[in-house]
């Protein structure tokens, strides 16, 4: 049925890579112009459009079985413009055939739909944007679509729409991939009042590698061949689209490469999942060594204390029979519970949990001390072993200086322990905490103030407590004989050094690559005190055809900011390690404490030339001189976040956060999209990589023109979604600059 009334639903169930989009849009195709909703920056109050539509809530429900989803889609519409709607959902489907047993209902009746092809539905959406000088549309040129027939949504009514269908999910190098446009959820007059997505992951071979490039999912583990995924928000308006990543294994260990790669003359990017298999109900754990080491200073008084003391008694209630432990306790002097390290049992356990309860808190803080003690209760390099080391002040006894407090601990850490360093409080030297966990394999944390320090450190125990695979160390090699005798394959690659890989835990790991083509990648690492090699084939892509991943580019840009911001921190600064962090955070559009000129549209700013750029940020990085106090507490926070980064920052926000409420600060002059980063710069958004020169020379085309349409049919979607921005922007196309 033609959709010739009054409006058009657009509720797009696109299929890219792998998924079926299912978002609901509300276009009008009246001879009257419309434009699509969006949210007010700030809001003000305003006289209530004659058509407006606010999305109030969003529910997905996705079942996989193997490579094969089953979707539901629940959304709920209400008209809050001024006059009756009529209404057809139209579905856009770039891959015929890619979605099968589809119906549609609006408050539980079922309206048929029909298929266009892409010619077909291309009109429809060209002739929406010609006609109401709307971009929105434009990412969806060239899919074909489901049309719907026509439903009435009344003035001041609520419509609940809901969409079953069946998908073939996209494989690719083993990987399989989900994909749902919640981005497109941005057109509405307010932030959706409800978002929740749930996907149930069931296969029937084991699932090893779980991962969302796009969202901090939930995962809950139901044995080895299922997995539940939720995300859930309130007054939100989406910015990414949902993107799930999962592979399946019968070995100990699976492992899964995606890459990307938009110049074949250039270095590509590839991230690395690494999986272990679910510990059995009777499969008998890896022991471990843990020593929790507590400073029990005056300042540690109060709640802080009893938060610290429950917090060791969590670790010693889930100590297994086969662990190794001991407590040291130190203020000005240093204790340990036991001479050495004991063997964990139920006995042992209450008398370490009577020595916790006669623990209180008073006296001076020696940290060289307590980690000399610790240190030398420690000798077999072949067993997993973990240091918790816990302090919410400044070395004030013993040795004090920096420098020589972690040079003793690592000369001291013959057992190649990791230390895991908690800095409580602002007042801790979170400079010195970094550097020891560092130089110690681990990594450290920094709980606020009004944090809880139990629910900290057993987050952290939660996951160290089952190792299964210690030493991890990664390498690649190309299949054919094109590498040898030249320069590694892979570099950059983080995290740095060695890993450990934990039960229900995964690695990810990202780097660059010099040439593309099949490859191995092989996992060594030790099992007790067994070595285990691991060999995986994986794809290096040669050139990437779409801007598909380009997500990995920017989260590997993202650790690599965070690694030179480490740096510089804990070695000091220098020309070259400021002109890299300048030169990847405009290029990616990664907004640090540093760099915060990237999202300032200011004449101040706009005024700066590149070396007064370069200057700006060594001056701001001389902050890091700062070890204590609140400053240096949020810049080591902050400086954590890159370096531990699962997922690139969403485009429009920043990837760090205030310290005060761990809210994202937002980047709204910074867009990233179609693996182009833009900036606004006087009410026009431009392409990262433009110069004032650039811009000067750019050819104007007038938007919505013919000359318009005639670029987009040219190169594509990925200019068509640059082109979606509702506001003048400036594109580099094969080396020329177009404003429009």
């Amino acid at each position: 049925m033609r959709c010739s009334r009054k409006f058009l639903v657009l509720l797009s169930l696109l299929w890219m890579q792998s998924g079926v989009f299912a978002q609901g849009l509300l276009v009008d195709v009246h001879d009257r112009a419309f434009r699509l909703p969006r949210p007010p920056v700030r809001p003000e109050p305003h006289p209530l459009p004659r058509a407006s539509y606010q999305v109030t809530r969003l529910a997905i429900d996705a079942a996989i079985q193997d490579q094969v989803a089953t979707v539901q889609v629940s959304q709920t519409f209400s008209n809050t413009g001024r006059r009756d709607l009529e209404a057809c959902f139209v579905f856009p489907l770039p891959y015929d055939g890619a979605v099968t047993s589809m119906t549609f209902m609006v408050d539980g009746k079922e309206y048929p739909a029909k298929l266009l092809d892409a010619k077909e539905a291309r009109e429809i959406y060209e002739g929406y944007v010609r006609k109401n000088k709307d971009p929105a549309l434009l990412e969806w040129l060239g899919s074909g679509m489901f049309q719907t027939s026509v439903f009435p949504v009344p003035a001041g009514q609520k419509r609940t729409v809901t969409i079953s269908y069946t998908q073939l999910c996209r494989q690719s190098g083993g990987l399989n991939e989900f994909l749902f446009p919640l981005s497109t959820a941005k057109y509405t007059s307010k932030p959706l009042d409800e978002l929740s997505v749930r996907v149930t992951v069931q296969s029937s071979t084991p699932i090893r590698n779980l991962y969302s490039s796009s969202h901090d999912v939930k995962i809950q583990r139901k044995g080895e061949r299922r997995a539940i995924l939720s995300y859930e928000v309130q007054n939100q308006v989406p910015a990414t689209d949902f993107r799930l990543f999962y592979d399946t294994a019968v070995r100990q260990v699976g492992a899964s490469v995606i890459s990307y790669r938009p110049d074949p003359e250039s270095e590509g990017y590839f991230l690395l999942l690494v999986s272990p298999e679910m510990k059995k109900a009777d499969s008998v754990p890896v022991s471990k060594t843990v020593v929790f080491v507590l400073d029990r200073s005056g300042s540690m008084g109060g709640q802080k204390f009893e938060q610290a003391r429950e917090a060791l008694k969590f670790v010693l209630n889930n100590l297994r029979e086969g662990d190794t432990f001991n407590i040291v306790a130190y203020d000005s002097k240093v204790e340990s519970f036991r001479p050495e390290l004991q063997r964990f049992d139920q006995e042992i356990r209450e008398e370490a949990v009577g020595f916790v309860e006669g623990l209180y808190a008073g006296g001076s803080t020696n940290i060289d001390g307590a980690l000399q003690t610790t240190l030398k209760l420690l000798n077999d390099e072949q067993r997993p072993t973990f240091v918790i080391f816990l302090t919410d002040g400044l070395p004030t006894v013993g040795e004090t200086k920096e420098a020589r407090i972690v040079a003793n601990a690592t000369s001291a850490n013959s057992a190649r322990a990791r230390i895991f360093s908690f800095g409580v409080g602002y007042d801790v030297n979170s400079r010195l905490l970094d550097k020891l966990s560092r130089d110690g394999f681990g990594f450290s944390q920094y709980v606020r103030p009004d944090e809880n320090i139990e629910a900290s450190v057993s987050r952290l125990f939660r996951r160290i407590e089952s190792p299964v695979l210690t030493g991890v160390t990664l390498s690649v090699e190309l299949e054919s004989d094109q590498s040898r005798g030249r320069a590694s394959l892979v570099n950059r690659v983080y995290p740095r050094g060695e890993m450990d890989l934990f039960a229900e835990e995964q690695l990810v790991v990202v780097g660059r690559y010099r040439h593309g083509g099949q490859a191995q990648v092989t996992v060594r690492g030790s099992v007790a005190d067994q070595k285990r090699v691991f060999h995986f084939p994986v794809e290096l892509k040669q050139e990437s055809t779409d801007d598909s991943h380009a997500f990995v580019a920017k989260l590997w840009a993202t650790r690599r900011v965070g690694e030179i911001i480490d740096e510089i921190d804990l070695q000091g600064k220098n020309r070259e390690l400021v002109d890299e962090l300048v030169r990847l955070a405009t290029r990616h559009g990664i907004v640090t404490p540093y760099t915060s000129f990237l999202a300032d549209d200011s004449p101040v700013a706009l005024a700066q030339n590149r070396a007064d750029r370069l200057n700006t940020v060594s001056q701001d990085l001389e902050r890091l001189r700062e070890p204590t106090g609140k400053a240096g507490f949020d810049q080591r926070r902050s400086k954590g976040k890159f370096l531990d980064a699962v997922r690139a920052p969403a485009s429009g926000f920043a990837f760090y956060s205030r310290s005060d409420d761990d809210q994202h600060v937002t980047a709204g002059n910074v867009r990233y999209i179609a693996g182009k980063t833009f900036y606004r710069r006087e009410n026009m958004w431009v392409e990262s990589e433009l110069g004032e020169t650039g811009r000067q020379q750019a050819v104007s085309v007038e938007r919505f023109g013919e000359q318009y349409f005639e670029l987009i049919r040219e190169h594509g979607p990925k200019l068509a979604k640059c082109l979606a921005i509702d506001e003048p922007i400036t594109v580099v196309l094969d080396g020329q600059a177009y404003s429009f």
